[in-house]
């Protein structure tokens, strides 16, 4: 991985941020205009498909700003990305393999059946983690004032997704260390 895809990933995790700073001096536009060209910037050094959806989605509430001049579509992108990525793990429960297999398998391709069963159930906390974040997320964008949805959207939900992480990798070991007794 490059510097420049890593800044630019550090960027776009401070996304919530730039739009509350943003906000507080610039119109909408101006700030939708700036995050079309980190958009531009993150599509040309990230060359993985997986991540176009999102990034036309976000071109997409870009757009919507630039017709409107409002802020809300800016204030509903993290909303969307948990949408998205629901989708896409939802998806793959149904159409399978589930997204959590695929990465698995990365690590040992011979996953055992209790282990694809295992990262079904993954997958499927992962879902509902995408659709309450999601929820939360929309709703600070809809009802709260920018700075509890920025201190939502940019801190406290980044601290979820870690304790996601981070619990399932303590399940997984417990797990892992049954399947070995």
């Amino acid at each position: 991985m490059s510097w420049r895809t890593l800044a630019l990933g550090v960027l776009t995790l401070c996304y919530p941020i730039a739009v509350y700073v943003g906000l507080q001096y610039w119109p909408p536009r101006t700030v939708a205009l700036l995050l079309l060209a980190l958009l531009a910037l993150r599509l040309a050094a990230v060359r993985h498909a997986g991540w176009r959806p999102q990034a036309l989605a976000a071109a997409a509430l870009a757009l919507v700003v630039f017709a409107s001049g409002a802020a809300m579509p800016l204030k509903l992108y993290p909303a969307l990305v948990n949408a998205v990525l629901l989708a896409v793990f939802g998806w793959s429960l149904w159409r399978g393999p589930s997204v959590v297999e695929r990465i698995a398998r990365l690590r040992e391709p011979a996953l055992s059946s209790s282990g694809v069963a295992y990262t079904r159930k993954v997958t499927a906390a992962w879902c509902l983690f995408f659709f309450i974040n999601g929820s939360v997320a929309a709703a600070t964008a809809l009802f709260a004032s920018n700075r509890v949805w920025a201190l939502y959207n940019g801190a406290i939900a980044y601290v979820l997704i870690g304790a996601m992480f981070a619990a399932e990798w303590l399940v997984r070991r417990q797990v892992l260390r049954g399947t070995r007794a």
